[in-house]
């Protein structure tokens, strides 16, 4: 590969979301995710930066999957001129059918509720892009099976392998003049209960791995035992179990969880169970009908489904306030950052009987991250919530790998990548797997900041 193979890195670099990343070769640009910005308020104000690039100018975007930290600025990425095409995985356009129009509806609908309330510093709140926006933009993704090499513009070529991590979740490997430039995505796990394991990297000249848990490891203990023993505990104070979750991945893992512990005898059938998040619902739908990613069977993808009762209109989701427990309610967003959630906060967060059960990662600057902190009151709608449920927490239950399970992935490559970014950690989490790169496999490696730009000549590497 020869020099002015350019990389910049757009977001997820220091911190978990926003992941961008811009590859420049021989006059072709390519932007590899194309995600929104979440958590603390400095990073979410950047969605409404204007992008360093003419999107004009994009031969394509490549889709790693469908978290809105890895697509959700899709529709302003269209609406500012680019015209396509998006190449991801038939899973992830699949999932981006549900996730980015729900995004949209959400940002009209908090800005609504914002001018109704009178809460909003802008007058008047605007949506970052709405429905429309969004259902607009899904006419420029074109699935592509796994492991099939398609040209994305000039000589550059794509090819996506499953790494595990939500349905569709890819690495992507562009190659370019011969090399191959290997974006991770987010990698899965080995063990996941629903998710086939990721699909070990046959080579790499170049690579740009995550590092969400590169400080940590995953506990050794099935996560379903801790889940039966909260809802347990929780049940004999005739308590709610409020579980916010991720509405893809994150949600069909609890229900089939809640299923075997159901068959099981291990929690009483008795207690009613609702999935509050019509996006869950369709992405629980699409989930069995992708049936070669995971590893159930048809069967045990109808006995999740029918482990709960589905949520979808607003007067309903109002109703379950006044509902009194036991009953655990699974309900997005899954770091407590919008949606229905929220209002269940609001109506059962001061009850000491109840349990708020966070059963994912969450990122700095999020409600869920301020309550695993201990915050006796959170911002709702502009309020100030008091907080005396239980705060419980299931780390088991992430889809992310830890720093031995990427370490063990990246093992067969054998030779070290010429270079190795590392990218989407928080900072403690992305040096503490430039540790474990180095000790583990001999690697060494750079994380880079926010906005720079690389050039990958073989003449400078390690």
């Amino acid at each position: 590969m020869g020099n002015g193979v350019r990389i910049t890195f757009l977001g997820a670099a220091g911190t978990v979301t926003g992941s961008k990343y811009l590859v420049e070769a021989d006059g072709t640009q390519i932007l590899v995710d194309c995600g929104l910005f979440q958590g603390l308020k400095r990073l979410r104000e950047r969605n409404w930066r204007t992008l360093p690039v003419d999107v004009s100018r994009l031969a394509a975007v490549v889709l790693t999957h469908a978290h809105l930290d890895h697509s959700g600025y899709l529709p302003l990425l269209e609406k500012r001129g680019f015209k396509g095409p998006v190449c991801c995985t038939r899973g992830t356009r699949a999932l981006c059918g549900i996730l980015l129009p729900d995004s949209g509806h959400l940002q009209e609908e908090d800005a609504e509720f914002a001018n109704r309330k009178g809460f909003s510093k802008h007058h008047p709140a605007l949506p970052l892009y709405t429905h429309a926006d969004a259902e607009r933009s899904l006419g420029v993704l074109k699935p592509v099976d796994f492991d099939q090499t398609v040209p994305v513009g000039g000589e550059a070529t794509v090819r996506f392998r499953s790494v595990g991590h939500i349905l569709g979740a890819s690495s992507v490997e562009i190659g370019v003049g011969g090399d191959r430039i290997v974006f991770s995505g987010d990698v899965g796990r080995q063990t996941d209960p629903v998710m086939q394991a990721p699909r070990p990297l046959e080579q790499a000249d170049y690579l740009i791995v995550e590092s969400t848990y590169g400080d940590r490891r995953h506990p050794v203990t099935h996560p379903a035992d801790r889940l039966a023993e909260i809802i347990k505990a929780t049940i004999d104070r005739s308590g709610v179990i409020l579980i916010p979750s991720f509405a893809v991945g994150r949600a069909q893992t609890l229900l089939h969880l809640l299923d075997r512990l159901r068959a099981a005898g291990r929690i009483p059938r008795g207690v009613p169970v609702y999935l509050n998040s019509p996006m869950a619902i369709n992405a629980t739908e699409i989930f069995c009908a992708h049936q070669d990613e995971h590893r159930l069977t048809p069967e045990q993808c109808r006995s999740m489904c029918d482990v709960a009762t589905y949520v979808n209109s607003a007067e309903d989701s109002k109703a379950l306030n006044h509902r009194r427990g036991p009953m655990i309610i699974i309900s997005a967003s899954g770091m407590a950052t919008g949606g229905r959630i929220l209002h269940h906060l609001k109506a059962f967060g001061g009850d000491p009987r109840n349990t708020v059960l966070f059963a994912g990662y969450q990122a700095a600057g999020t409600r869920g991250e301020a309550l695993l902190q201990g915050a006796g009151h959170i911002k709702i709608h502009g309020e100030q919530v008091l907080i005396r449920a239980q705060i419980e927490q299931i780390s088991g239950l992430s889809a992310h790998a830890d720093y031995q399970e990427l370490i063990e992935w990246l093992a067969p490559l054998g030779r070290a990548p010429s270079y190795v970014f590392i990218t989407h950690g928080e900072p403690k989490a992305s040096s503490a797997l430039q540790g474990h790169l180095r000790e583990g496999l001999g690697w060494k490696s750079e994380i880079p900041k926010d906005g720079e730009t690389v050039v990958l000549d073989r003449a400078w590497a390690q």
